[in-house]
Parts: structure tokens; sequence; C-alpha cells
């Protein structure tokens, strides 16, 4: 554990309660208490996506009421959360999808991080279609026949091409370069979240419209907007290897934790815990959608998925 003075921990005290509990911008500020000596505090890593809450939520209400720790949450961008991780500045990342530059900088070479298993949860990211469209235009989930439906898919923000809707531009995406390798007249247009591209999904599904849109699973919307995904030339090991050549579609992910290494060999029972939590897509969706739709608070969703899957998580406490 880094070292840190008494004052130090009560300065970092004082800062938590001028900033607030709960998710800060780590670009902007550190956490105080990440690594504070003494502190029964742990500091996750919180993601935008509503599937890494659900995974913090419930690790949280469990360290906190089960293993009497204080938690805090940082909300901060995939990149951006290792370089916090490495630093010390967070303690774990409980889903990450894929970063093999990062992991080999800082858990191979650098020996900054270390890896803290499997989620229990396999994520892919694909390219989809209402599931009302593609049931009345069936060949449209070749990527073959994707232009011939791009003025149907054309919007506003497109520029008179076909609109493939993206997210963040944080988030895992080899779209641009898809999009241009297969040659195909559309355009990336980025909603900016996943909350804002729900927000879209949501509208054109009410209006039974076409949309072409990045989305991935495990992800709570399925449930309410079923959609079905274009099939992108498969996928071979290495052929994303070169981001501006990439012409193939998303691997099956099995997504992984990881741990800031001090706090790996340090951080006691809340440590262990993190090592040993994993669950299923099943669980994950059932509590990301009592947040996103139910719109119950991550910690009332937490306490509902505790109260009744204690046969799940008792074991992460040994």
């Amino acid at each position: 554990m880094r070292l840190r003075t008494t004052s130090a921990v009560a300065g970092a005290a004082a800062l938590l309660l001028l900033t607030g509990c709960g998710a800060a911008d780590m670009t902007q500020q550190a956490s105080p208490f990440a690594n504070a000596q003494g502190a029964r505090t742990v500091t996750l890593s919180v993601q935008s996506w509503v599937g890494a809450q659900a995974n913090v939520s419930v690790a949280q209400y469990l360290l906190e009421h089960e293993l009497g720790y204080r938690v805090d949450t940082v909300q901060v961008d995939e990149v951006p959360a290792w370089d916090a991780l490495s630093q010390g500045r967070v303690d774990a990342i409980l889903e990450d999808w894929g970063h093999p530059d990062q992991e080999k900088r800082y858990a191979e070479d650098k020996k900054t991080i270390a890896r803290g298993g499997d989620l229990g949860v396999t994520g892919h990211i694909g390219w989809y279609v209402p599931t009302y469209f593609a049931k009345e235009h069936p060949d449209v989930t070749d990527w073959k026949n994707l232009d011939k439906y791009a003025s149907l898919f054309r919007t506003a923000e497109s520029g008179g091409k076909g609109q493939l809707m993206d997210g963040s531009p944080s988030y895992v995406t080899n779209d641009k370069a898809l999009v241009n390798n297969l040659q195909l007249d559309y355009q990336v247009v980025f909603a900016g979240s996943e909350a804002a591209q729900i927000t879209q999904i949501k509208q054109f599904a009410k209006e039974k419209k076409p949309f072409l849109t990045y989305w991935y699973s495990p992800q709570w919307l399925f449930k309410k907007v079923p959609m079905t995904e274009v099939k992108l030339p498969a996928y071979k090991e290495g052929c994303d290897a070169d981001p501006a050549e990439v012409a193939c579609a998303y691997p099956h992910t099995p997504l992984q934790k990881y741990l800031n290494a001090d706090f790996a060999r340090s951080g006691g029972k809340a440590a262990a815990f993190l090592k040993n939590f994993k669950w299923t897509t099943e669980d994950q969706n059932e509590v990301s959608l009592m947040i996103a739709n139910d719109k119950l608070s991550p910690q009332e969703a937490a306490k509902k998925w505790v109260d009744s899957h204690e046969s799940t998580w008792r074991s992460w406490l040994s």
C-alpha cells in the first residue's frame, strides 16, 4: 500500500466532504482515498455503461454491508482508467473489454496492474438492426447487402449516407475503419454516451423506423427492443491487430477484472473478494434492468439482487 501521513488522510477526508461521495471525474481529480494507509476504503472505477454500473453497485454493497469497507467510486473512460489503476488512484476495474496495449504496458512490463480474473460474463460487440426491420428485409443481416438499404438509414447527421450509430468515441470501436475498409456507403455518427444511444434506439423503435447501430451484449435493452445482428466478415485471431486495417467482426471477449498491483497484494479481504467476484450474464442483466428500466438507484438494485442471490455471492467472501 502507498504510504501517507495521518494528516494526508485527514486532508483527503476533508476533500471528499467538499467534492461529495459517489462518482467523480477522474480526469479532473484523483480519489482521495485510494491506497490511503490504514483506511478501510476501496476505490472502484465505474465505466459509463449500465452493465459496468451493475458490477460496481453489487460489489460496493457487499464490501460495505458484509466486509465493513467504505467504497468510493469514480467514473472514468476506458483507457484513462488503466492509467488511474496503474498509479493507484483507483483499486480495481471490474469490467474490461480488451485493451491489449494497456495490458502489456502495465500488467506485463511495468507490473503495476495485476489480473483479477474473469468477471464471468462474455461480451460481444456488433452491428444490429431492429428485428422488426430484419423480418421485413432478411438479407440486411449480411453486411454485403447494407448499401442496398443505406438510403433507409439516412439521418440529418449522416451527410447523405446511411447512418451507423455508435455510442461514445471512448468505447472500444473499429467502426470507422470497418466502414472504410468494407467500402460501405455509411457514416459513423456518435450519440455521445450509452444513455443517449438508448434514447435514440427507443425513439426509432417507437416509430418503427429502420436503424443500424453499434451495440453489445450483455445489455438489458435487448429485452425491450429486440435487435438482430448483421453478420460482418468472420473474426479470426489477429484480424484486428492493425486498427486502421480492420475488416472483420468483433470477437467474443471474456470480460476481465484488473486490480492495482499493490492493492492485489495488500488489500486484504477486499482484494480477495474482488478476485472472487464472478457472476453470469443473467445476473448482470437483472441488476442492469432494475437500474436503467425500473429506475431503482444502483444501491437499491444491488440490495434487491443480494437479498435473493445469497447462494451466488456468499462464496465471494471466503
